[in-house]
């Protein structure tokens, strides 16, 4: 998948405010106690074209709606300094753009691994943090937020209520938690092969 970076930078703007819109609406309810991040990994069967093969981390739903989550092992050939230019020089680690989902994929999302806070965020582990702030990628270059990693996504998967609970009541999914290193893979392109080897590998041991 290649994103166009022309049409990308002229609609940027515009698409991250409708996640800022849901990432506001928990930040307060937020505050008191974690998200709960967990890992959906797609069983073989799922053909699904949107989510076969896939591994999505998923947050915990915004009021009044289903969850959210994007696609952690989607590595797309275009690259943030080529979508966002103004954003000035994006430091190589961080310059890769995911495809996050099906929904809103003229939309950039982060994943942010951070010790601190990050503000206009939705918290997804103890330093994980989900944002579509647009001066997040500004103030990380300008070294005005320190982070240890970060991962930009375009596009999110989103359920209505009760949607994504159904699917899984179904057995299109294997559930696991997540964590940071699973989240911030070196490997992501090979991320859903290594976890489904690693569950086949725990199925074979607990079976008679």
């Amino acid at each position: 998948m290649r994103l166009p970076a022309a049409s990308m930078r002229g609609r940027l703007l515009s698409g991250i405010a409708l996640f800022l819109v849901a990432s506001s609406a928990v930040h307060a309810a937020d505050e008191a106690a974690l998200a709960n991040g967990v890992l959906l990994v797609a069983k073989p069967e799922l053909v699904d074209p949107n989510f076969r093969q896939t591994v999505l981390l998923i947050t915990q739903p915004v009021p009044g709606g289903g969850p959210l989550g994007v696609v952690l092992n989607r590595p797309t050939s275009a690259r943030l300094s080529e979508a966002w230019p103004a954003a000035g020089t994006v430091p190589a680690p961080f310059n890769h753009i995911y495809a996050g989902g099906p929904v809103a994929r003229n939309q950039i999302i982060f994943l942010v691994h951070s010790e601190a806070r990050i503000e206009n965020s939705l918290r997804v582990l103890d330093n994980v943090y989900l944002s579509g702030d647009p001066r997040l990628l500004k103030n990380i270059i300008a070294s005005e937020v320190k982070v240890i990693s970060l991962r930009a996504y375009a596009g999110y998967a989103g359920w209505a209520p009760r949607q994504l609970q159904a699917e899984i009541t179904a057995g299109g999914w294997y559930l696991l938690p997540a964590d940071t290193d699973t989240i911030f893979s070196a490997d992501a392109a090979n991320l859903w092969q290594n976890l489904i080897n690693k569950i086949t590998l725990r199925s074979a041991r607990v079976t008679p």
